[in-house]
């Protein structure tokens, strides 16, 4: 006996039944425009130096970065964000702020070939000092305020090289507010921020650390970047930075935080983007290079998750491998 609204009437297994049926009744798409993929710029010239935490990845000097950059536009990914390896570092990290710093450079030298890729800069202090943390550091702990100064700086001179957006991932107090005051002060109110509003301190941050060599010398960043057991806070780290002037909020990790990007998406009417960081990068390639998972099912699924959760926009170490796959499938 059927029932009312309910089966035999009601078979929710018909849609599924082709792979035409299920393209035309699927609620969440992922393209490329989805897609920021990160860029490790270092020192020096002729460098193409595979990241052993990240196979796939490469440092890259600010010639050679060009063959990468190349590549990514002809696979459709347009933005890419950029993290600096200098030659040296200091207390003060200013390497950050060095118009000739590593980031400085290779915008330049991006912009110049190709001035159509969107250029998006990491601003933070901690690849660039000498003590590892993401600012200025008194006895023990980072001192946020002074810090600002520097933080702002650091977007500004990325600004003046050509950088498209900035993007602060050093979860200081303000640090979005002084760097909007520091960009309109200068002519740069066109330039929008993409603040990485809640960035947890995580353990999945582990091959991204060897990767830059940014892992702090002393202690963690706990007393800055959030605790991973909550989720309301994160809704009060998001606000801040949209009152102080975020275009773009961001969480990061992305897979372990899926519950914090759809609030912050329920939340908020501004885009969302996601961190998809460099351990759950690493430990997909392992498991896929030991025969254990189908590696482009997995991170397909994923990037579709992250979609479902509320992101709009997906920073990945796979984009080149998901816009490779996004073709095979038209």
């Amino acid at each position: 006996m059927s029932h009312p609204n309910g089966y035999p009437t009601v078979r929710l297994r018909r849609l599924r039944l082709s792979e035409t049926a299920r393209r035309l009744v699927r609620e969440n798409r992922v393209c490329c425009d989805d897609l920021i993929y990160p860029l490790f710029v270092v020192a020096g010239r002729g460098v193409r130096r595979e990241i052993p935490s990240l196979p796939g990845n490469y440092h890259w000097s600010a010639d050679t970065i060009l063959y990468e950059v190349e590549e990514m536009l002809k696979l459709g990914i347009r933005a890419a964000l950029l993290f600096g390896l200098p030659e040296s570092k200091d207390e003060l990290g200013s390497g950050a702020y060095d118009p000739h710093g590593v980031v400085q450079e290779a915008i330049r030298s991006i912009k110049a070939r190709f001035p159509e890729a969107y250029l998006i800069t990491d601003v933070c202090l901690c690849e660039y000092t000498s003590h590892g943390h993401c600012g200025i550091v008194r006895g023990d702990t980072v001192d946020n305020d002074p810090t600002l100064a520097l933080l702002a700086r650091t977007a500004l001179s990325h600004v003046e090289a050509g950088a498209d957006m900035v993007a602060p991932s050093d979860m200081m107090d303000g640090r979005v507010g002084a760097i909007r005051s520091a960009l309109d002060e200068r002519g740069f109110q066109h330039v929008p921020i993409m603040a990485y509003s809640a960035k947890y301190a995580s353990a999945y941050y582990g091959p991204f650390r060897a990767a830059a060599d940014s892992a702090p010398a002393f202690g963690d960043r706990r007393a800055y970047q959030m605790d991973p057991p909550n989720a309301r806070e994160a809704l009060r780290e998001v606000e801040l930075d949209i009152l102080e002037g975020a275009d773009i909020v961001m969480v990061k990790p992305a897979l372990a935080y899926m519950d914090v990007i759809y609030r912050v998406r329920q939340a908020f009417d501004l885009p969302v983007a996601c961190y998809n960081v460099s351990g759950e990068f690493a430990m997909v390639k392992a498991a896929a290079a030991q025969g254990l998972i189908d590696e482009r099912r997995i991170v397909m699924e994923t990037m579709a998750g992250f979609k479902r959760a509320g992101a709009d926009i997906i920073i990945t170490y796979h984009a080149k491998d998901v816009a490779r796959w996004l073709k095979e499938e038209e």
